[in-house]
């Protein structure tokens, strides 16, 4: 295979002009393992009370800005790794997408040498497969006893999620009841749902700091070693510096960051420590509690 051939996007034949990554980028940003390095919490939450919602992609193909689809949906590892972390803490994971639809993977980055990551995937399939619709779950959140909102990463969560209204609602909650927001990589994008129909001022993350994912690498490098079938419809970091969010990372190196209640991270570099994270947060609050 020719340089110039593996770094052109992969054809995905479920889709007219829909792409898979090249096999030269999956073979720069995916690995058969994780860093992994255990979850251990003696301090385990065994109260039974205390959950975390999911808030995941039902969409598959993100419309790129020449017209092509990005064969997308959520990080594996982004998703599945403060899993992991948060359900040896001992907190229920409820999963839920917008419309009640299966959740969507990139199963192209998934580590399948992973044990730790391959059991919690095993243990969560049937909730990916069948979750919760996201409207069924706002009229009574508190009941929910959330105490976080997970939102995974992956170039999918750009598809619905910062324009739903129901996103919006839990992210509303969340900020005004002194939950957590927990997030990586493009999973930030679902937070500007918080903002639809509210004047900029009152856009709850308005101040915040966060880690993302670089604008620099998916206006550059990932259209260039062909990980993208072309460029953005818009740029994650670009929308919410807009909004008034601090971006604090510039390039991608697995930095976490937490600002008050919002815990966030800047890639998949990212997923086990902002599991580690997550879990010790919520962790120290149900302690104080």
């Amino acid at each position: 295979m020719t340089e110039q051939n593996d770094r052109a996007p992969a054809p995905d034949a479920a889709e007219h002009d829909a792409f898979f990554p090249s096999p030269y980028s999956l073979s720069q940003y995916t690995a058969p393992k994780t860093d992994f390095d255990g979850a251990d919490y003696p301090d385990a939450y065994t109260g039974g009370k205390w959950k975390v919602l999911m808030i995941a992609t039902q969409e598959r193909y993100l419309l790129m800005g020449n017209g092509k689809f990005f064969s997308t949906g959520n990080h594996p590892v982004e998703t599945l790794l403060p899993m992991l972390h948060l359900d040896r803490a001992g907190f229920e994971i409820e999963v839920a997408t917008i419309s009640g639809d299966p959740v969507k993977l990139e199963h192209w980055a998934f580590p399948h040498q992973d044990e730790a990551v391959k059991a919690t995937y095993a243990k969560y399939l049937q909730r990916f497969r069948t979750p919760k619709k996201l409207s069924d779950l706002v009229d009574d959140l508190e009941g929910g006893h959330y105490l976080g909102v997970f939102i995974p990463g992956g170039h999918g969560a750009l598809n619905g999620l910062p324009f739903s209204k129901e996103v919006g609602k839990v992210l509303d909650w969340a900020m005004a009841n002194e939950r957590y927001v927990i997030s990586l990589c493009h999973g930030p994008a679902g937070l500007l749902a918080a903002g639809l129909g509210k004047e900029a001022a009152d856009f709850p993350f308005r101040g915040y700091e966060m880690c993302v994912f670089p604008d620099s690498l998916d206006a550059g490098a990932n259209v260039e070693i062909g990980y993208l079938p072309g460029p953005m419809p818009w740029l994650l970091g670009e929308r919410l510096t807009q909004a008034g969010v601090k971006i604090v990372n510039a390039d991608m190196s697995g930095m976490v960051h937490r600002d008050r209640r919002v815990l966030t991270g800047d890639s998949p570099l990212a997923a086990n420590q902002l599991g580690k994270l997550a879990a010790r947060t919520l962790l120290d609050d149900v302690a104080r509690r």
